[in-house]
């Protein structure tokens, strides 16, 4: 069995991090977002690995490299635009060779791996394998209607009026048979190859295609506030970990990691949290809930709830929470005069001031 990586899209929910950045790249618990997914398939026994990427390929490739790293054997699969899953799927013909895959969405996080799922697949090999989640906005995603039997009936893409609210987690297995039906079909109103569309043709033709039930967390990192949710729960199982310096006006106090070569200076680290390697703080308080990047340096300020990236620097703002900050961001209190917020700010960005 290989796997098929989807690390392409634009990421437009994720402005203005993904107009420089990659959303996959994204940290989610001090790493980035893909490498999950990819130590979930290298757990599952699966070597062979293509990484479908689109303009942001370069970031992509220069993060995973070869894959070794995961015990992983990488093939990059360039997508001239993103035209949908099934299309993605088309375009991988070659390196999946005609054996069985799974498909995984690099923005996706599951909880437990895929080693049950794949197991379970090959014991059986249907044609098709889903996973589904209960949500409560299923017109957000591709949903499943069940028959009597608990069989998959029916999928539609992003329904207006959703006949269900089991939602198609970012997790399929695919038999060969995949790629006829996804060369089968039209592009949707929305001008993709959709994989759902793709898999209701197996339906149609009398294949069997079999769902199961996600029971633990899934998360879909694609906005801001699903992503700090994500960074809380992928952070509530991290232990603890304190490889950096602590001055002895300092305090780490629960689970935190502290990356090694990262420095504590009159402050205190509420787990769960991560501080990355480099990082500096001083008189500073970092609470729970918290992915501190590399290379950053927090000065006489406070944050909680928060993902900042490699290379910011937040100095003099008495509360920060709820942030994302992307990678080389500069937050600080001015003394200038006249006193005013003064912002520089990319397209798509959001900024709440507090009263007072």
């Amino acid at each position: 069995m290989r796997a098929l990586v989807l690390a392409g899209g634009a990421g437009t929910r994720l402005r203005p991090i993904t107009y420089t950045s990659a959303k996959q790249l994204v940290p989610v618990g001090g790493k980035p977002i893909l490498f999950y997914g990819l130590e979930q398939i290298a757990a599952a026994g699966i070597v062979d690995v293509g990484i479908v990427v689109g303009d942001t390929h370069v970031e992509i490739e220069r993060a995973v490299g070869d894959g070794s790293a995961f015990g992983l054997q990488v093939t990059y699969l360039q997508q001239e635009a993103p035209l949908g899953l099934a299309h993605a799927v088309l375009i991988a013909e070659g390196f999946l060779d005609g054996d069985d895959f799974v498909m995984f969405l690099g923005d996706n996080l599951i909880e437990g791996g895929i080693e049950d799922l794949v197991a379970s697949f090959e014991a059986d090999r249907p044609a098709a394998q889903l996973l589904l989640k209960r949500v409560p906005d299923p017109q957000r995603f591709g949903v499943a209607v069940l028959d009597e039997d608990g069989g998959v009936a029916q999928l539609i893409e992003k329904p207006a009026d959703p006949p269900s609210d089991l939602a198609l987690v970012g997790v399929y297995l695919f038999t060969p048979a995949i790629l006829d039906a996804a060369r089968a079909i039209e592009p949707s109103w929305r001008g993709e190859l959709e994989i759902t569309d793709a898999i209701q043709r197996l339906l149609d033709g009398g294949a069997r295609v079999r769902a199961s039930e996600v029971t633990g967390w899934w998360l879909d990192t694609g906005k801001k506030d699903e992503l700090l949710d994500a960074n809380r729960i992928v952070l509530a199982t991290i232990r603890r970990r304190v490889e950096g310096e602590l001055d002895a006006g300092s305090a780490v106090v629960g689970e935190v990691v502290v990356e090694p070569g990262a420095t504590l200076v009159r402050s205190t680290v509420r787990g769960p949290a991560v501080i990355g390697a480099g990082t500096r703080l001083e008189d500073a308080y970092v609470g729970p809930s918290t992915s501190i990047g590399r290379d950053c340096h927090l000065a006489r300020c406070e944050l909680e709830h928060s993902v900042v990236m490699d290379g910011c620097t937040v100095a003099d703002v008495p509360r920060l929470e709820g942030c994302l900050l992307g990678r080389g961001v500069v937050v600080e209190r001015t003394v200038r005069r006249p006193a005013a917020h003064r912002l520089l700010l990319g397209d798509h960005s959001h900024v709440e001031l507090a009263e007072g």
